[in-house]
């Protein structure tokens, strides 16, 4: 049987013909013995046709298509005009060895041309990379080096492109950031109250927020100065008149050390750092809440922003989280528990990180599995429905949510919920009833501009008619005076003359 060799490169397609390979080619070593030497290899591969690209924008589109397992219509037109046709009914005579086994598998379903991809093949074909320049007239090998490194950025620049309106790996690394910040402002407020507790111990039992104690610890500075002065100032950072009272009283009967101007200022410094700190943390959640709105607006509308962040992180992306089935949803961020359950032929976990949904904690303990399970269904269908949805749309989140909470109800009060496809019905013409809402806001607008144009133009045909009523008058006026004009013309005739008695 012959064998042809399929080779994609960054200039284009090429078609070799091995000749022999069955006897030369009995294992694997034989062909590598023959592939470093030319005179040997250029005895069993012949060059048959070769494809160049039109443009770098085709090469790269080829090379997409290939990475991807697909063939296209210019390798399909390649491989049908230079090889044998296929008939059908007969076996064929020949096969085609590729690299990648699925544009192989693509191209035997759609021409009916057996391909092959093994260990021979891709002898072969190594072969055919290293002496390519020989087999091609007037190919330079910097020309073959310029091409593959033009081609392998501009494929690299593709595949690295994204939507901007649909960047999960933002809400990715906010979220990881968020926590953080969690993580430190916790530490640095523990680090705050006990640095400043050894002025000032009796703050800690009257302020238990660490931001307001961040904030109190740099106002108040060294307790001596503290007086009833300062109680508004105070009432206005922690929001209450008699807690200030509570800390103005505490300062004049407080047990702590006295300490040093400059170790005030390093612990007020450091305050300051925790404020700035829970600022910024404040704006970061805020950027969370609008991206997640952006980029999954049903999947937090359903199980909240912070949740649902953390999936698509732990997922790795929204299309990934798209991909999971409602089960490993479910157990999503439990694996070590999981694996462990596995491991010891335990129980495996019911929930991971859905478990900080506030459905699962208004549960029963004895329902939380059940919730867990229902919730995660949701979610599935959420995170489907934002990945593949060209509309940015509420209206299936609400809904959902709306289905978990009437099943909280039937495993409290026994209340019946619907069905899912009348959620979904529901869902549909909600959707519809608000696009009509907002073409009927459209359209008043542009019936007012229509109805103002009209007017003005009733407004401006009006006052059409009246000048040209004007300019009629004036015209016949203008003609009853020359109709009057011949009679004087005709009288001064007559009289042979004007005063002076010269004839007309």
């Amino acid at each position: 049987m012959a064998l042809y060799l399929l080779f994609e490169s960054a200039f284009g397609y090429a078609l070799f013909h091995a000749y022999g390979v069955d006897e030369i080619a009995q294992d694997t070593q034989a062909v590598r013995d023959s592939v470093v030497d030319f005179n040997r290899f250029c005895q069993v591969v012949k060059l048959t046709a070769f494809s160049p690209s039109s443009s770098a924008i085709d090469a790269l589109n080829q090379c997409i298509a290939v990475s991807e397992g697909i063939m296209t219509d210019e390798l399909r037109n390649f491989l049908e005009l230079n090889l044998p046709k296929v008939k059908e009914g007969k076996k064929t005579k020949f096969s085609v060895g590729v690299s990648e086994p699925k544009v192989g598998s693509q191209i035997s379903e759609v021409t009916k041309i057996p391909c092959q991809s093994n260990e021979v093949v891709l002898e072969l074909l190594r072969g055919v990379r290293l002496h390519i320049v020989k087999f091609i007239k007037d190919l330079m090998p910097t020309d073959l080096e310029k091409a593959q490194l033009g081609l392998g950025h501009s494929y690299s620049r593709a595949k690295v492109k994204f939507n901007v309106n649909q960047v999960d790996n933002m809400v990715i690394h906010a979220i990881s950031l968020l926590d953080t910040i969690d993580k430190d402002i916790n530490s640095f407020s523990m680090r705050v109250r006990e640095w400043y507790g050894y002025h000032f111990p009796e703050l800690v039992k009257i302020v238990k927020d660490n931001y307001l104690y961040a904030k109190i610890a740099k106002f108040v500075d060294n307790k001596s100065d503290l007086s009833e002065t300062h109680i508004p100032a105070l009432a206005d950072i922690v929001g209450d008149e008699d807690k200030a009272k509570d800390i103005v009283e505490a300062a004049k009967a407080s047990m702590g050390q006295d300490i040093s101007p400059i170790d005030l200022i390093n612990v007020q410094q450091f305050a300051q750092s925790v404020i700035d700190l829970s600022v910024y943390r404040k704006k970061l959640y805020d950027y969370l809440v609008t991206k997640m709105n952006h980029i999954a607006p049903n999947l937090a509308s359903l199980i909240g922003e912070v949740v649902g962040a953390r999936l698509i992180s732990h997922a790795g992306s929204l299309s990934n989280l798209a991909k999971c089935p409602a089960s490993t949803l479910q157990i999503l961020g439990a694996e070590k528990a999981l694996f462990r359950a596995l491991k010891t032929r335990g129980n495996t976990p019911k929930y991971g990180l859905i478990f900080h949904s506030s459905f699962i904690g208004r549960a029963s303990s004895r329902n939380k599995g059940r919730i867990a399970r229902y919730l995660a269904n949701k979610c599935s269908i959420a995170s489907r429905i934002d990945c593949f949805s060209e509309t940015n749309t509420t209206v299936f989140g609400e809904k959902l949510r709306e289905q978990v909470e009437e099943r909280l109800d039937f495993y409290d009060k026994g209340v019946a919920p619907r069905k899912n496809l009348d959620v979904i019905k529901a869902a549909l013409e909600s959707m519809t009833q608000e696009d009509g809402n907002k073409k009927k806001e459209e359209t008043p607008v542009k019936e007012s501009k229509k109805k103002k144009s009209k007017g003005e133009a009733d407004d401006g045909e009006v006052m059409d008619v009246d000048i040209s009523a004007d300019l009629g008058t004036q015209k016949r006026k203008r003609k009853r005076s020359k109709l009057e004009q011949p009679d004087e013309d005709m009288i001064e005739a007559a009289n042979g003359g004007d005063q002076n008695g010269t004839p007309k």
